[in-house]
């Protein structure tokens, strides 16, 4: 999927281990365990945990806390989601004019379901060769989430996107399809599930 999840810091632990200071054996096997803050160097938390065979339940939270990024456009991770439920992901910008509803684009794309899996792409795979699609930007010959992507696109642009089957192949006329019968059918039993596309714009024509 493309939302990210972020795990959040653990909640501070009213018996972790402070290992800084000396435990009995015996202690250790009845649970108990000091309740003071974890204030020790790294040096001694790695020895004490090898030693000890337990893992330590302080966190630093240099660690847990998300690094901030202070101009905002050089942000290539934030999802927009369009009212179609497709959710966009900006990778590469690209340059020039950008698509609109109506022109004829050239386009690679790589198709996979929402669990990673591949599906097709018009880039070989082994050999890099590419045979990119072309088609109108209208909703009578592409899939309205595919051509939601495209739209505001410039030339050598990549967006990343999950296309939710209400706008995808919502019947079986809408492109892009492949011509090959296996890669069809395996593109369209897929039909009623949400896939990930890659783009890059080639061309606007």
């Amino acid at each position: 999927m493309l939302d990210e999840k972020m795990s959040s810091p653990l909640p501070s632990d009213s018996n972790s281990i402070n290992i800084g200071h000396h435990v009995e054996t015996n202690e250790l096997q009845r649970g108990l365990a000091s309740k003071a803050p974890c204030s020790i160097l790294r040096r001694g938390l790695l020895a004490k945990s090898v030693i000890l065979g337990t893992t330590a339940s302080c966190i630093l939270p240099v660690l847990s806390a998300p690094m901030k990024d202070p101009n905002p456009a050089n942000i290539r991770t934030q999802i927009r989601k369009l009212n179609s439920g497709v959710k966009i992901q900006e990778i590469v910008e690209g340059e020039g004019a950008e698509a609109q509803e109506g022109d004829v684009v050239e386009f690679n794309y790589v198709c996979r379901r929402s669990n990673g899996y591949f599906v097709h792409s018009t880039v070989d795979q082994f050999s890099g060769e590419s045979q990119p699609v072309i088609l109108h930007l209208d909703d009578k010959e592409i899939i309205q989430g595919l051509k939601e992507v495209l739209v505001g696109m410039k030339i050598g642009g990549k967006r990343r996107a999950l296309i939710p089957p209400s706008a995808g192949y919502v019947n079986e006329s809408l492109k892009p399809i492949p011509e090959e019968f296996g890669p069809r059918r395996s593109l369209l039993s897929h039909a009623n599930e949400s896939l990930v596309f890659e783009v890059q714009l080639l061309k606007l024509l």
